[in-house]
């Protein structure tokens, strides 16, 4: 049948420096998956992890084993069979209690595997079960079989509590390292992100100061062409429409000006993504405003140049009125000047 998932978490492994038994040592880059296996062929509980193509974690879970929280995102536990400490380093607290919680599960349940498995061999052995006549102790060199005894439950009891100390020196001693560790790592993450989140930053200042660059080239334009206006000074309409484009002009020049200056400072604060976002969101408001204030002014100079237009088609009619009465008055002053001659003529007569 195969094992059986029972749980995967994504986590940061670790593993203890064999030398100094202190520091840790990242069993991979990048967070990985770790999960609980059941073998239905053996019946015991495994966790197991995978990096690339190599197993980092392979652990049978044994009723003496214990997972400690050692932080808000770390625990750990001892497995005496592959002789190392596992750590993981969780994203949220959350995932660190399920963690925690399978592995109190699956303990309790290795534990009652365990004791299944001693019954059984019980009931299959019933001679162990039967009791033997009770024969006097016997005695050789090194003392009675009491004493035996008693020394060898003071060797465990003895080996025990080595055994206990040294897991306590253990998870103390690692608990500041495990936690310098996975800060670490998470900070070196997390500045990554910030890296690139800056150069992407850096890039879209490059565009507004393009964008600025393209209207500061339309405003000059613009700028020219009130100027001619201003030059001809056909009609006072126009004039002043020339003095609120100016005005509009130096307007846009100031915004213009307070624009370059914000980027300035932009580029030596370093901002971090929050402030780049909000910054971002005013610059393109400020390039719409900017925009409408544009096509505003295109209006304005329009209607002037229309305006214009007009007062020189006016003029052009004026002129060409006056051209025919003076004409008029030329065949006039041609035809009176014959009449003032014919008389003239017939007085002399």
């Amino acid at each position: 049948m195969g094992e059986q998932p029972l749980l995967s978490i994504k986590a940061h492994v670790f593993q203890i420096d064999p030398a100094t038994k202190r520091n840790w040592i990242p069993a991979s880059k990048h967070a990985v998956t770790v999960s609980f296996f059941y073998d239905v062929g053996r019946s015991v509980y495994r966790i197991i992890s995978v990096g690339g193509t190599k197993a980092i974690i392979n652990s049978t879970i044994t009723p003496n084993m214990t997972f400690t929280k050692t932080s808000q995102k770390f625990g750990q536990w001892a497995d005496s069979r592959a002789n190392t400490v596992y750590g993981l380093g969780f994203a949220t607290e959350l995932q660190l209690q399920q963690f925690s919680e399978q592995f109190k599960e699956l303990k309790e349940a290795a534990r009652l595997v365990r004791d299944k498995s001693q019954e059984k061999f019980e009931l299959l052995s019933p001679a162990l079960n039967i009791t033997a006549p009770q024969a006097p102790p016997l005695l050789d060199v090194n003392g009675s079989t009491e004493d035996k005894l008693f020394r060898s439950k003071s060797a465990d009891m003895e080996q025990t509590t080595e055994k206990e100390q040294m897991r306590k020196m253990l998870s103390e001693g690692s608990i500041c390292e495990m936690n310098s560790e996975a800060e670490l790592f998470a900070l070196r993450e997390s500045n990554a992100k910030l890296l690139a989140a800056l150069h992407e930053a850096s890039g879209s200042i490059e565009q507004w100061k393009k964008q600025l660059a393209e209207y500061q080239e339309e405003t000059d334009r613009l700028r020219e062409q009130v100027a001619e206006l201003e030059a001809q000074n056909v009609v006072p309409g126009p004039d002043r429409e020339g003095e609120e484009l100016a005005q509009s002009l130096a307007e846009m020049e100031a915004l213009l000006k307070a624009k370059d200056e914000e980027i300035k400072i932009l580029q030596g604060k370093k901002p971090d993504i929050t402030e780049l976002e909000k910054e971002r969101e005013e610059a393109s408001k400020r390039v719409q405003d900017l925009e409408e204030k544009n096509a505003e002014l295109k209006n304005r100079v329009q209607l002037a140049e229309m305006a214009l237009a007009s007062s020189l088609d006016a003029r052009n009619r004026v002129e060409g009125e006056v051209h025919r009465v003076v004409e008029t008055l030329d065949v006039k002053i041609y035809d009176l000047s014959d009449l003032r001659q014919n008389l003239a003529k017939l007085l002399e007569k």
